[in-house]
């Protein structure tokens, strides 16, 4: 296998490429750094087979690049060649507590407004290739994020964006999230709303007291529906609140559903323009397993199309699927007993299949599955 570039993100990563004593660099993407600080340095040396993202290149460097790709900065609203995920203080830079109507003018807002204008579905090539090469430089950014951790760590959470705060199964979300992020899960979700922001709040509040979970959850309940014009306000005030720097969590939004708010509460987002890399990003990121939470229409979608990248064992193996709610899965929308019928058939194979209403059994199904593989692996 021919072996990978190297990225360079950030002014420490760039001084140490430019500092050392190769005469040549190859293989190596710069992306949306600044050369020209370096100057001197940079013109020391030649460049074979690199990439150049959106970089400020010194005058007459372009001398020193042998087949290598320059991507100019690109006039745009946002970065297409962003080197790290978001951050909640990055997304609604230029919001107000207080002020729901700033929302337009913080970089979330600014960037919906841009999609909405431009087209959901423009034809605008600059504009599709400005979108494609953002949703390439997050999913880099994301992917670079998780190689410090091990894959069946990351457990991920599906349901409906229509759960309101004050439901009983909102806190339940939250606390199954809360103990599975203090036992070494990465919890992700699609970063909106309901199910999605009850993920982020657990993973927000792990490693506090159940007076402060409670303390929280209740400030949020005071905005129950993403509607409310206090529904940011509110998570922004946990946030700044409790501060967390001990725990991860990641969220997948997009701004196809920009009406949707970006939950806050996740420590890092990975915003995307394409819902269709997102929708597929978060089910093959989640090696540790899925909890399905009741939903409509997009949670079925992600049941099924989970069922069949374990059906095939598409990365090699199968990831649990747990269904939190026996009425709703066996009752209401019977896909669970359709799903466990299938496999009795033999039409789906090698599904690890659970449901249950209760926070510890779908904890330690989730927590079992990845520590077996740990010792597996401590065994060998």
């Amino acid at each position: 296998m021919r072996q990978n570039y190297h990225e360079v993100n950030d002014d420490w990563q760039l001084a140490q490429v430019l500092h050392s004593d190769e005469k040549v660099i190859s293989r190596h993407a710069f992306k949306d750094v600044n050369l020209t600080a370096e100057t001197e340095l940079a013109m020391q040396h030649k460049y074979v087979d690199c990439i150049f993202l959106g970089c400020t290149l010194p005058k007459g460097f372009k001398r020193h690049i042998t087949d290598s790709l320059v991507f100019p900065k690109m006039s745009t609203v946002f970065d297409p060649f962003r080197s790290k995920l978001y951050t909640a203080a990055s997304l609604y830079e230029g919001y107000k507590l207080g002020h729901p109507e700033s929302y337009k003018n913080c970089y979330d807002g600014i960037v919906y407004k841009h999609y909405l204008e431009e087209g959901k579905q423009t034809v605008n090539i600059k504009e599709t290739l400005a979108r494609s090469l953002h949703d390439h430089s997050i999913s880099s950014a994301l992917h670079y994020l998780l190689s410090f951790f091990k894959e069946k760590q990351v457990v991920g959470v599906m349901g409906g964006h229509g759960l309101l705060r004050t439901e009983p199964q909102f806190e339940q979300v939250a606390r199954i999230s809360k103990r599975l992020t203090e036992l070494g899960s990465i919890m992700i979700s699609g970063g909106g709303p309901g199910a999605m922001e009850a993920t982020h709040l657990g993973a927000w509040m792990a490693g506090r007291t159940e007076e402060e979970f409670m303390d929280a959850l209740n400030t949020l309940r005071t905005a129950p529906d993403f509607k409310d014009e206090l529904w940011l306000d509110t998570a922004m005030q946990v946030v700044d609140k409790y501060p967390q720097k001990d725990y991860l969590s990641i969220g997948i939004p997009t701004w196809l559903y920009g009406h949707e708010p970006s939950t806050p509460l996740a420590m890092c987002i990975a915003k995307y323009f394409d819902n269709s890399i997102r929708e597929d990003g978060i089910l093959t990121l989640a090696f540790g397993g899925i909890i399905y939470t009741p939903g409509s229409a997009g949670t079925l979608q992600e049941i099924f199309q989970d069922a069949v990248q374990n059906h095939y064992l598409s990365f090699g193996y199968a990831s649990p699927m747990c269904f939190l709610g026996k009425k709703f899965w066996t009752e209401d929308v019977p896909v669970y007993p359709f799903i466990e019928d299938m496999q009795r058939r033999g039409r789906y194979k090698n599904l690890i299949l659970s449901i249950s209403d209760d926070n510890e059994e779908i904890v330690q199904e989730l927590i079992q599955f990845r520590d077996n593989d740990i010792k597996k692996e401590s065994n060998t």
